[in-house]
């Protein structure tokens, strides 16, 4: 089994979606809730909050290459 993420736009496509899925009776899930953008993005602040609040620390780009 495969999942298959597909970005709606508007209504409209998410109508024309939905009816050609269904003329082909395949079966779908409608997940409004993932928002695949704002995970990785709510991360990315909280480690960058973290750092300036000295709760970590970074090292210079030369001494942290491998």
């Amino acid at each position: 089994m495969e999942t298959l993420r597909v970005d709606i736009q508007n209504d409209q496509e998410k109508k024309v979606l939905l009816a050609f899925l269904n003329s082909l009776n395949y079966q779908y899930n409608i997940d409004k809730d993932t928002d695949v953008t704002n995970g990785p993005l709510k991360d990315l602040d909280e480690r960058k909050a973290d750092l300036l609040s000295g709760k970590t620390s970074s090292l210079p780009w030369d001494e942290g290459k491998l």
